[in-house]
């Protein structure tokens, strides 16, 4: 066979094969590109119901923000809000301030709680605030911080408040124009509410002037912890007393051992039936250190004390504290026994 006469058979040949090919080409290519469609096409429809199941389940705000509020709530307690610093519309970071979320900038979404209750449901409650509220006291405590977090010291993890699962709102009233624990004399009243036998004590015939309105809990103790006892303001008793008694602090040439140490070896800081807020009575009080022996300490008659019938005043009045008057302390060169 001549090289002409096979050249057409070749090139029909490689035509055929190339036309039977690209529709196999075709065929297997295909199903890629649907499936990739497939796939984005489900994954937007996934994300699509994500987004939607997460915005259903989002916490709902009311429509009327205070509106939907005081429609329910009018009482003269919660109205007297408007009167507070939270209420100024001219502060930007109060709760009422432009843009904010008013009511519910504190006391959280209102959605559930204000919208429709079907009959026999209960009404769902407030998430912060509330004598119900649903979330825990640590959360609640948080929508205060987000505003007054500078006003928290780091005394507060761990201490006796904290442990007892105080709430800010469990001694502040943010409703009040003026909150009561932050007014001098109305403050004792808020923390008596709990310490009871601080209370009592106040009231005993020697106190410290809590009463008249002169001192407040806050000038000694610190109610967002401290690192010290008590939650005192200063690192030790003493120095908390001396931020009132300077005169007793010193330094002294002839010191007072226990008067150094604490002050309440001797005193009752919050009151007492006795003068100065002693614990008890001299010398009762100094023979709890001090020996009675060989010293006229002791009641007796007047054949036993010197001076016979008319005795002098000071050995009847049977203080130490009639010749030992500088128990704090003395600077007298012959001040060794704090009698001058």
């Amino acid at each position: 066979m001549s090289r002409r006469s096979w050249l057409p058979a070749v090139a029909l040949l490689c035509v055929t094969g190339l036309a039977w090919h690209a529709p196999l080409a075709r065929a297997q290519g295909s199903p890629a590109a649907p499936q990739g469609a497939s796939a984005a096409s489900a994954a937007t429809e996934s994300d699509g119901s994500s987004a939607g199941d997460a915005a259903a389940q989002a916490p709902q705000y009311s429509r009327k923000g205070a509106d939907t509020c005081i429609a329910c709530h009018d009482e003269a307690h919660v109205l007297s809000l408007f009167g507070s610093r939270h209420a100024r519309r001219t502060d930007a970071r109060a709760p009422f301030g432009a843009g904010q979320l008013q009511c519910e900038a504190c006391h959280g979404p209102g959605g559930a709680h204000s919208g429709r209750v079907r009959s026999g449901q209960e009404r769902p409650p407030m998430p912060f605030f509330a004598s119900n509220a649903s979330a825990p006291v640590a959360a609640q405590n948080g929508a205060c911080l987000t505003c007054h977090k500078a006003d928290m010291t780091h005394g507060w993890t761990g201490s006796a408040h904290e442990r007892g699962d105080l709430s800010c709102a469990s001694c502040h009233g943010s409703h009040e124009a003026r909150d009561p624990v932050l007014v001098k004399a109305a403050q004792p009243e808020v923390c008596y509410g709990c310490h009871q036998e601080q209370k009592t004590q106040a009231r005993l015939p020697f106190s410290h002037p809590i009463r008249q309105g002169v001192l407040a809990c806050s000038d000694c103790h610190n109610s967002h912890g401290t690192t010290t006892d008590a939650n005192l303001v200063k690192a030790t008793l003493n120095e908390t007393c001396y931020s009132c008694h300077a005169d007793k602090r010193g330094p002294f040439l002839w010191e007072h051992a226990p008067a150094a140490e604490d002050c309440s070896l001797c005193h009752r800081s919050h009151g007492s039936t006795q003068p100065a807020m002693l614990t008890q009575r001299a010398p009762l009080l100094c023979q709890q250190c001090h020996s009675q022996a060989g010293h006229p300490a002791l009641p007796a008659g007047a054949a036993g004390l010197a001076g016979g019938a008319t005795p002098s005043t000071y050995l009847l009045g049977n203080s130490c504290m009639n010749c030992h008057s500088q128990v704090h302390g003395s600077n007298h060169p012959s001040g060794a026994k704090l009698a001058r």
